[in-house]
């Protein structure tokens, strides 16, 4: 995420709302690439940790925390996503909980 005026809070660093939509759209992009094409998926819950103050550029790797399961029935899946500054400072941390279901045949 390119350092902009418009994802700082009032204290110039990177909003804290701004970081989680970032960990969001990462984990999203990551179960995009790696879910088979009959699976669904949609972020059930987050769990967020600030460990420092985020200024400048920030990079996100999301990571998967257990295997896909193949299930008739949907079934949570954990993503971590660790936001990273442009020294590759942490700065951010999330355990995203994706709710998992195969995809209703028309």
């Amino acid at each position: 995420m390119r350092d902009r005026r418009r994802v700082h809070n009032h204290i110039g660093t990177v909003h804290a709302i701004a970081l989680c939509n970032l960990a969001e759209l990462s984990a999203g992009v990551m179960a995009e690439a790696t879910l088979p094409a009959d699976m669904r998926w949609i972020p059930k819950g987050m769990i967020v940790e600030y460990l420092s103050k985020a200024t400048g550029s920030m990079h996100a790797v999301a990571t998967p925390d257990a295997p896909v399961v193949a299930s008739d029935t949907g079934h949570e899946w954990p993503v971590v996503v660790l936001v990273t500054d442009s020294a590759g400072k942490a700065v951010f941390r999330a355990r995203i909980a994706m709710w998992v279901s195969l995809r209703k045949q028309a």
